[in-house]
C-alpha cells in the first residue's frame, strides 16, 4: 500500500535530477548561461550539486520499495 507513493516520488526525483544534469551539461558544453545574472561557474556548480542530490534522493526512494 505504501509502495505506490514511494515509486512515484522516486521516479519523479530521478527523472528531474537526470534531466537537470543533462540540461546543465548541454548548457555548459555550448557555453550558454545556466542562470541569467549569476556567475557561470557558480550556477553550473550549484545546478550540478542539486541535480546529483535529486538523482540520489530518487535512487534512495526506489531502493526503499
Amino acid at each position: 500500500m505504501e509502495s505506490g507513493p514511494a515509486i512515484f516520488a522516486g521516479t519523479a526525483f530521478t527523472l528531474f535530477g537526470a534531466a537537470l544534469l543533462i540540461w546543465t551539461g548541454a548548457r555548459v558544453r555550448h557555453r550558454a548561461p545556466v542562470a541569467h545574472g549569476v556567475n557561470p561557474a557558480t550556477a553550473a556548480t550549484l545546478t550540478t550539486i542539486f541535480g546529483t542530490a535529486f538523482l540520489l534522493a530518487g535512487v534512495w526512494c526506489l531502493s526503499r520499495v
